[in-house]
C-alpha cells in the first residue's frame, strides 16, 4: 500500500460513538477514509453509512473483516466485546482501534497486546483526552515549566447519565461511572505526569440517583499517588444534572492553570423556545444554555482519528497505546476494591478470576 494512500477503515458499531468515529474521519479526511461499518442491528449500519457516505454495510463484523482493502478498524462495541472484536481483527491482519475502556479484565488485556504483537499490527487506545487542544496546551505549558514543579492534576467529567441503556447493566460494561469515564481521568493523569510508577489508588463511590437502573455506581471520587510524589484526583458522576461538565485543574509550586472543556467555545445563551442542539448531554435547550461549536475538534476526536491513520503509515507512533489502556485496567481494579475495602491498594494489584472490576466492590459491600 502507497504510504501516501488514504488508509481504508471500517467501524464496528452504528450509534453515538461510531457517530463520532465516522464525523471525526470526515472532518480530517486527508490520511484515512471509511469505506465500511458493520452491526448485528437491522437498519442501523445502513443509517449510518447513509448519513456519511460509507459504501459498504455488514450485520457481521467478520465479514468485513474479510475484506481485504480494509487497513484499520475502529471499536465502539460494548466494553464486554472488545477483547474478542481485537482478537478477530488482528488475526484479520488488521489495525484496531479500540474506545475505552480496553476491555474488562488483566487477562483480556494481555491476550490483546500479545495478539496485536505476534500479528505484527497496532493495538491504539482510543483515549481522546490526549488530544483534547485545552489539554494538550496545558501539559504542553506543564513541560515548558510554567508551573514549576506540578504536584497535582485534577480532572472531572460529570453528567446525568450514559446514552446506551448497555452502560446501565454492569455485565455489558464491567462497572458504573468509575469504568466508564473514570477511564478516562486515569488515562489523562498518567498521561501528563509522563507516564510514572503508580503508588497506590484510593476511591470512595456510591449510586446516589440510578439505583433503580443499575448496579454500577453513579458517582465516583478517586485519588492516584504516583511513586514520584504526584497526585492525580479523578472525580466522575452520572448523578449531575444540567448537562455535561469536563475541566482540568493543573497545581505546580510555580503556578496553576484550569481548563473547561466546554467554557472559552461556548456561547452564553437564552431562549424561551429552544433549538435543536446544545452540546453532548444537555437535557433541554430552553432557558440559559452554553451551545458549542466545533464540538467534536473541541474533545480532540479528530485529531486522535488523524494520527491513528499516520500510526498505520508508519509516520507517526503511537500516542495511546494497549499498554496504555492495560494501566488503566489495572487502576481500575485497584479503585473498586479500595471503595470496597475503605483503604488505599498498592500496585501492582493483579487478582485473578475476575470477570468484571466492579465486583471488587459490589463483593465487598454483601
Amino acid at each position: 500500500m502507497s504510504n501516501n494512500s488514504r488508509v481504508k477503515v471500517g467501524i464496528i458499531g452504528s450509534q453515538f460513538e461510531a457517530d463520532i468515529h465516522a464525523e471525526s474521519f470526515r472532518i480530517m479526511p486527508d490520511e484515512a477514509e471509511v469505506v465500511a461499518v458493520a452491526s448485528p442491528t437491522p437498519g442501523n449500519a445502513e443509517k449510518l453509512a447513509k448519513k456519511y457516505g460509507i459504501p459498504r454495510v455488514f450485520t457481521d463484523y467478520k465479514k468485513m473483516l474479510a475484506e481485504d482493502d480494509i487497513e484499520m478498524v475502529t471499536i465502539t462495541a460494548p466494553n464486554y466485546l472488545h477483547a474478542q472484536m481485537t482478537i478477530d481483527i488482528a488475526n484479520a491482519g488488521k489495525h484496531v482501534v479500540c474506545e475505552k475502556p480496553l476491555c474488562m479484565t488483566l487477562e483480556e488485556a494481555d491476550l490483546m497486546i500479545q495478539t496485536c504483537k505476534q500479528k505484527g499490527v497496532l493495538l491504539m487506545y482510543a483515549e481522546e483526552l490526549f488530544f483534547t487542544p485545552k489539554y494538550v496546551k496545558a501539559k504542553e505549558m506543564a513541560d515548558q515549566s510554567a508551573f514549576g514543579k506540578v504536584y497535582m492534576v485534577k480532572q472531572s467529567e460529570k453528567h446525568f447519565g450514559p446514552h446506551a441503556p448497555w452502560f446501565w447493566d454492569v455485565n455489558l460494561s464491567g462497572g458504573g461511572v468509575f469504568m466508564d469515564m473514570g477511564c478516562h481521568g486515569i488515562a489523562f493523569c498518567y498521561w501528563f505526569f509522563d507516564r510514572p510508577e503508580i503508588k497506590n489508588v484510593y476511591c470512595q463511590m456510591a449510586t446516589h440517583v440510578h439505583a433503580d437502573k443499575t448496579k454500577g455506581e453513579d458517582n465516583s471520587i478517586c485519588i492516584i499517588e504516583f511513586a514520584n510524589g504526584a497526585v492525580g484526583l479523578i472525580e466522575d458522576s452520572w448523578a449531575r444534572r444540567g448537562g455535561m461538565e469536563d475541566r482540568i485543574e493543573v497545581y505546580g509550586e510555580g503556578g496553576v492553570t484550569y481548563a473547561d472543556l466546554h467554557m472559552g467555545n461556548a456561547l452564553p445563551t437564552y431562549s424561551e423556545y429552544g433549538y435543536g442542539y446544545a452540546v453532548e448531554k444537555a437535557p433541554t435547550t430552553k432557558g440559559w444554555t452554553w451551545p458549542v461549536y466545533e464540538e467534536l475538534w473541541n474533545y480532540g476526536f479528530p485529531q486522535e482519528m488523524y494520527h491513528f491513520a499516520r500510526c498505520v503509515r508508519g509516520k507517526e507512533q503511537p500516542q495511546a497505546t494497549g499498554e496504555d489502556g492495560r494501566v488503566v485496567q489495572e487502576v481500575l481494579y485497584a479503585g473498586y476494591k479500595s471503595a470496597g475495602e475503605g483503604r488505599k491498594i498498592d500496585l501492582p494489584f493483579q487478582p485473578k478470576g475476575i470477570k468484571k472490576p466492579i465486583e471488587l466492590w459490589l463483593n465487598a459491600k454483601e
